[in-house]
């Protein structure tokens, strides 16, 4: 069931984070709705209220909002503006989070949104409510206070955390069929490693898994002649795969990497060579390669084991996203102007971390991200510090106004 939009507890100037007075300013508080969303349970694929409390946030502020659900995932769409407008500029992120892990390890509520020294504790405070908060504050006050020719979305999604296939990829799969467009977006998921206005992100490596099956003949240790030992040949695979250079890195990428993430054959048994050995590997790969180039490199080194020992070699594998990059340019430079002026720092062009949304985004249009500090993002007490929700608010209502200007 959704959660009330104030659940728990209400924090002073929310659900009167706007303020009233038709004849005032717009001034919407990012703190106060960072805290309201903290306080919705949504681990992914629940909604938990996050987006219910947007949705009527936004529809308040005269967005057009439309519930975009898909396969049991929650999404929220509103647009500022007319529909087909010369320039539209998308916000992009999520209100799932990941789950608690040991919520007895938790020294503050996991959904209290209580601020001690100067922090906002909750899972998700960081990833990625704050950022969430801070582009719907600034795109409410930019609209009300300076209506643009054009057009603001945001594109709100309940599916990042998870396996993200009825998520963004589903409100761009609803855009297209509805004639929505975004012209540039911007992606609130952190980015900064240490400092708030360090880094910004420009692109982001490909990743792929590939689990990985050997199969080989059961028998007895003391006479391995009449077995075929999977595991022989699985670890030679692996080595192999593990120390091969697949690049030295681009201009604008680190070197593509390769890990081996488990293995295991079930055997209890020291005096029982087994049938067969199961590993996974996981593959971050630049603008070098492809799913489909890293693909076949995997199955032609299975190739040669076969050939080598006789073993069965087969495997299953996920690309979860292409590499990509946006290329220095308008966009960069826009997102990049407005985190100097606000933080007097010039970002880092970055396209290092995980997989982000911005690799189904950057199919529709140009996109770049920014968002604050992820020092404490999935771990126990999760926390971000309330001064930087304000500056990230102000960051995006820069950008805005630039963008428009």
């Amino acid at each position: 069931m959704p959660q009330p939009l104030l659940a728990q507890k209400p924090l002073a100037g929310y659900p009167d984070a706007m303020t009233k007075d038709t004849n005032m300013p717009t001034n919407t508080d990012p703190v106060a709705l960072t805290a309201a969303l903290v306080r919705c349970p949504s681990v992914t694929p629940i909604e938990g209220g996050a987006l219910v409390l947007l949705d009527k946030l936004l529809s308040d502020a005269g967005f057009d909002c439309t519930r975009v659900d898909r396969g049991g995932v929650c999404n929220l769409y509103a647009r500022w503006g007319r529909k087909g407008a010369n320039r539209t500029f998308g916000f992009n992120g999520h209100t799932d989070v990941v789950p608690l892990g040991d919520e007895a390890a938790w020294t503050m509520p996991p959904f209290g949104a209580e601020i001690k020294d100067g922090f906002l504790y909750g899972r998700g405070s960081t990833d990625m409510k704050s950022g969430v908060a801070a582009f719907a504050a600034a795109a409410i006050d930019f609209v009300q206070n300076s209506p643009p020719d054009g057009a603001v979305v945001l594109a709100i999604t309940g599916d990042e955390e998870g396996v993200a296939l009825d998520g963004t990829v589903a409100l761009l799969d609803w855009m297209d069929a509805n004639n929505e467009a975004m012209s540039v977006c911007l992606v609130g998921e952190p980015t900064c490693p240490d400092v708030m206005g360090e880094a910004m992100k420009i692109g982001r490596r490909g990743s792929l898994t590939a689990w990985i099956t050997v199969t080989g003949v059961q028998g007895h240790s003391a006479y391995p002649h009449r077995a075929k030992n999977p595991l022989h040949a699985g670890v030679r695979l692996l080595d192999r795969l593990a120390a091969f250079e697949m690049d030295q890195g681009t201009d604008h990428f680190d070197p593509s990497s390769l890990a081996v993430v488990t293995i295991d054959t079930g055997n209890p048994a020291t005096n029982v060579i087994p049938a067969r050995m199961t590993a996974a590997v996981n593959i971050r790969f630049n603008d070098q390669h492809s799913g489909a180039s890293v693909t076949t490199w995997l199955q032609a080194e299975a190739d040669k084991i076969m050939a080598e020992t006789s073993v069965t070699v087969s495997m299953e594998i996920k690309i979860s996203g292409e590499s990509f990059i946006t290329p220095p340019g308008d966009l960069s430079d826009l997102i990049a102007g407005a985190v100097k002026a606000e933080t007097g720092r010039s970002p880092e062009l970055s396209t290092s971390g995980g997989t982000s949304d911005a690799r189904f985004v950057k199919n529709h249009c140009p996109v770049v991200e920014f968002g604050l500090v992820g020092r404490t993002m999935h771990q126990v007490d999760e926390r971000v510090a309330v001064d930087q929700i304000g500056q990230l608010k102000a960051i995006y209502l820069r950008i805005l106004t630039n963008y428009f200007a």
